[in-house]
């Protein structure tokens, strides 16, 4: 796993500074601590820092075929890389490393562009054909790998992060205001825009192709929704079969590696078939709180124990404010995930003991496990029959009044969020209870200014992935949206930032491509029966999981964040939010202090909204007011 760094200029013998690009891979040197590399081909310099997992001594990058007219500067792994290989050397291509790198060069010569649909893995690359003066960027199919990217004049400067970007000086840091608005609602900003003016992301499944003068950005890769005719035996023993395929091929490395449990269905899955396919003893990590309410530390001391790993185990009570803002310089953009600087701790803990990781992110979003799919079929199937005039007069003002419960869930609290994910337009679909303002929050919180120069339509991003779906389920159009949307921009994001900011590579295996394509299409009867979440997935499980992983439900890594802003981190979140440019600038200062009252008095749980304004605030002074001339 690595960085990449990179300038193109496409006006006519133009050269670029191997300088500019060298400043770009010291932002990002926590990426790629073991190693630098840089190849100049005068219009085109690009460069890598190196995590060495695979051919420690011979995978040096960026890296060419044998005359060097194409070089790859590569992020990420390619789990089919060996079958590749023997298949391009059957073709004629020559080797000379066992790095899975230098399979993505002989792809490139073999088929262009469409190279990057042979490529099983997580990967954010750059490919330069110097004969062609052609330049491929390329985003993995699910988005595990990130790319940005941005034009300066006649220059593409590129990145695995945006701070590199930044780093040229190619490229003022300003808000994105449309961005800061869809911020606020979704608690991170839908791809292809980012919170800069001017820097987007290349998004899940893409390329971008400069060539010839013309720059072209496409997909790729597109995952099918519609239901197929499979039996649910078939499922069973698909599910099975490609989710061990997809942990054995992951345990790919030279370098130690561990396991993320929380003893939750998804981390012991992996974890199982882990065990499975290797006889080396496993570490396992977790994390948990003195709130009993937010921590899984039994469950998952319980799953080490059935499966002989060796545990540790780490506490947090609190988070501190140096490590928030550590988070948000790593983030590059806020994101307010409340699982990310838990996670990071996480990464941190297991950094001592391992090089790659592997986590059970992807099988919520494959399997249908999140109580927004629960919610959106209540709404659909009950609430929505409840007469208007009954649930807005009534319904409606008598659940706000119920005071919110310190518990990260209970009745009461989920009661409270169901009424508001479904007073929201409709047109949001499950996304509803994933969104966290609405018209009345964003006239209260938004300055007038900035409302007139944004276009308030918060649901946009949902309508453009649901039409892209193209399907006639319900419940396949919410995956597809979960998939192209929350996934890469927010959970993603998370796990790539958290962990290469300590020169960790985590890998997914329930995002496996393949596994996603088969879950896809199975009908919702099987996936998704009633209220049932995940039912085919978990039948799949059942003999593969001991009985106590089987019963339990869902929690994930959170963190007991309205407690704290009501206590321990009361007097940073004041402090922060009073005095920020950014909340005085494009936010109602009155509207803010409003809320930051009614949740220390406990009238109502703002957090989330609260704590996106903090990593807001918290990223306009670390990236946009050092770069803002004094008045």
């Amino acid at each position: 796993m690595c960085g990449i760094a990179g300038v193109f200029d496409t006006a006519p013998d133009a050269r670029v500074e191997g300088s500019d690009v060298r400043r770009m891979l010291a932002s990002i040197a926590h990426r790629g601590p073991d190693d630098e590399g840089l190849h100049d081909g005068g219009s085109l310099v690009f460069g890598t820092r190196r995590l060495k997992i695979i051919d420690l001594a011979g995978g040096h990058q960026p890296l060419s075929n044998e005359d060097g007219t194409v070089w790859v500067a590569f992020n990420g792994e390619i789990f089919n890389h060996d079958a590749r290989r023997d298949a391009l050397r059957r073709s004629g291509h020559d080797f000379r490393t066992r790095c899975d790198t230098e399979v993505i060069v002989h792809e490139w010569e073999e088929r262009g562009v469409d190279c990057v649909e042979h490529l099983h893995g997580q990967f954010g690359f750059a490919v330069w054909d110097q004969e062609k003066r052609t330049l491929m960027l390329a985003r993995d199919r699910l988005g595990i790998k990130p790319v940005y990217y941005a034009w300066a004049g006649t220059r593409l400067v590129f990145a695995s992060e945006i701070k590199a970007i930044l780093a040229t000086g190619a490229v003022t840091p300003e808000v994105d205001l449309q961005s800061l608005y869809h911020y606020v609602g979704y608690e991170f900003v839908p791809a292809p825009a980012t919170m800069f003016r001017g820097i987007r992301k290349l998004p899940a499944g893409h390329r971008l192709v400069v060539s010839g003068g013309t720059s072209l950005v496409e997909p790729y890769w597109k995952v099918d929704v519609e239901p197929v005719d499979v039996s649910e035996a078939e499922c069973i023993r698909t599910i099975r079969q490609l989710l061990g395929e997809a942990v054995e091929q992951r345990l790919m490395s030279e370098v130690p590696l561990g396991v993320f449990l929380s003893g939750g269905l998804d981390s012991t899955a992996v974890l199982a078939y882990a065990c499975q396919a290797t006889d080396r003893r496993l570490p396992t990590f977790t994390i948990g709180y003195a709130d009993g309410s937010f921590s899984e530390w039994e469950h998952a001391r319980r799953a080490a124990r059935h499966y002989g790993t060796t545990h540790h185990e780490i506490v947090i009570d609190p988070i501190t404010p140096e490590l928030i803002e550590k988070a948000v310089w790593h983030l590059d953009e806020p994101m307010t995930d409340l699982s990310s600087i838990p996670f990071h701790i996480l990464c941190r803990q297991a950094r001592g003991h391992a090089t790659v990781c592997l986590s059970g992110e992807g099988g919520d979003e494959v399997f249908v496990g999140y109580d927004r799919f629960v919610a959106s079929r209540i709404e659909q199937t009950v609430y929505r029959h409840v007469p208007s005039a009954l649930r807005n007069r009534v319904i409606a003002p008598l659940v706000a009044r119920l005071p919110d419960r310190p518990q990260k869930k209970g009745t009461i609290n989920l009661v409270k969020r169901f009424v508001q994910g479904a007073s929201l337009p409709e047109e949001g679909g499950h996304m509803r209870w994933q969104f966290f303002s609405s018209e009345m929050q964003e006239n209260r919180l938004f300055g007038a200014d900035f409302l007139g120069a944004v276009t308030t339509d918060p649901f946009e991003p949902v309508r453009r992935h649901a039409a892209r779906a193209a399907a006639t389920d319900r419940v396949g159009r919410e995956c597809y949206v979960d998939l192209c949307l929350t996934m890469p921009d927010s959970v993603l994001m998370k796990v790539d930032k958290m962990s290469m900011a300590l020169g960790l590579e985590v890998r997914v295996p329930f995002l496996d491509h393949r596994l996603v394509e088969f879950a896809a299409r199975i009908p919702s009867r099987l996936k998704f029966p009633g209220l049932r979440t995940r039912a085919v997935y978990r039948r799949a499980m059942t003999g593969v999981l001991p009985a106590f992983v089987l019963e339990r439900g869902k929690q994930g890594y959170s963190l007991p964040l309205k407690t704290w802003l009501r206590g321990e981190l009361r007097e940073y979140m004041v402090n922060l939010l009073t005095t920020s440019p950014l909340i005085r600038e494009h936010f109602n200062p009155g509207g803010v202090r409003a809320l930051m009252d009614e949740h220390v008095r406990g009238v109502c749980n703002h957090n989330h909204v609260l704590w996106a304004l903090m990593n807001a605030a918290l990223w306009h002074r670390r990236f946009v007011e050092p770069a803002t001339p004094a008045e």
